[in-house]
């Protein structure tokens, strides 16, 4: 990683852009590469042979220094630039997660992106009652200094947008800056990329599939201190959000409903579940005031990467992890004591079997394989 406050330049960003890009190099990844081999660069020259070494025949595809020169002047001339995960401008609560994107493509305000932020998200067939509350809390938030994130959707997201366009807002796309999804939006994502910030960890060129969305709405809630939800079905994406919320540790608000409308089944759920009732912007202002002041002095909480001088694993380790792993999602530190390995000896076998593509990570520190 990046150490905190300093700048990468251009060609430590670009080796930075390619390593991300690699096939089967996803954040978790990623960090422990570049620790593991002391930068980019060389963890770009290392991936091949741990590839193989997971059991992978082909070498992974790795992006050209032509492609990512390429995807970093087709970002420049949209008037955007990439934030690497360390860098001052990177925004402080976003690189808490345990999976924040090492690089974001930003356009517009980039200075929005450290300033306290409440997430709001909601139903997108939104009723005219749920777009009148949008309009009210964004509204009143805006006013009071705070800015309004949210996925750029149909419904909720799009009203919570317009109602703080002139105080902060930041729309967060589920595909490349050159992709903005849904298309209806174009001429909102415009006023936001003017007077607000526009991010993405998605490629130039991407069109957003229905994986994606839930990958973009982490994004939403870390950066947040909080998350309202207006108007949520009870299978509804934007439960996704208030989830990955709670799970950063953020605080998740829920506006009530009526029982008879099916677009409240989910908000009045997460009431049930624990979520702060909400009826205006005061009831969020109240809940985050002493969150908003320790904002500046925030720690971030800080990655175990593997060690540098952790020992190469061998062969029979290798086989003895594989033997342990399964389908069904294991602790890591479970797999630690079960193989008798030290944990950076197994965090490098896992790392092989992941750049391999036979890992799956999951929540709560648990791997899988494929």
């Amino acid at each position: 990683m990046a150490t905190p406050g300093v700048e990468l330049d251009h060609t430590q960003r670009r080796d930075w852009l390619r390593l991300i890009r690699a096939e089967n190099v996803g954040p978790r990844a990623f960090i422990n590469l570049v620790n593991r081999f002391g930068g980019a660069s060389a963890a770009l020259e290392a991936l091949p042979g741990m590839a193989r070494r997971g059991g992978r025949l082909l070498e992974p595809r790795i992006p050209s220094i032509a492609e990512a020169e390429a995807e970093m002047q087709a970002l420049a001339r949209l008037g955007g630039r990439f934030l690497a995960l360390g860098e001052p401008a990177y925004p402080a609560l976003l690189r808490q997660i345990e999976d924040a994107p090492p690089l974001i493509a930003v356009r517009g305000r980039v200075e929005l992106l450290n300033q306290p932020i409440v997430g709001v998200v909601g139903s997108r067939n939104a009723s005219g009652a749920g777009r009148t509350m949008a309009v009210r809390i964004a509204r009143g938030l805006g006013a009071a200094g705070w800015v309004i994130a949210s996925g750029l959707a149909r419904g909720i997201d799009a009203v919570a947008h317009e109602a703080s366009l002139g105080t902060g807002t930041i729309a967060v796309l589920a595909g490349g800056h050159d992709r903005p999804y849904p298309r209806e939006n174009e001429a909102l994502l415009a006023g936001i990329a003017e007077q607000g910030a526009v991010i993405t960890e998605m490629p130039m060129g991407w069109e957003p599939r229905s994986r994606d969305f839930p990958r973009r709405n982490r994004l939403v809630s870390g950066l947040s201190l909080g998350v309202v939800v207006i108007e949520a079905a009870e299978r509804s994406g934007s439960l996704i959000t208030a989830r990955l919320a709670a799970e950063q540790g953020r605080e998740v608000f829920a506006v009530p409903g009526s029982p008879l409308d099916p677009r409240a089944g989910g908000t009045n759920a997460l009431i049930k579940q624990g979520a702060a009732l909400v009826t205006d912007a005061a009831d969020v202002m109240s809940a985050l005031a002493s969150y908003r002041d320790r904002l500046p002095g925030m720690d971030a909480d800080e990655d175990q990467p593997i060690p540098m001088d952790a020992p190469e694993p061998g062969d029979d380790l290798r086989g003895r992890v594989a033997a342990l792993l399964g389908p069904t999602p294991l602790p890591v530190d479970d797999l630690v004591h079960m193989s008798g390995a030290s944990a950076g000896e197994v965090m490098i076998v896992l790392l092989e079997l992941e750049i391999a593509g036979r890992l799956e990570r999951h929540g709560g520190g648990r791997v899988s394989l494929l």
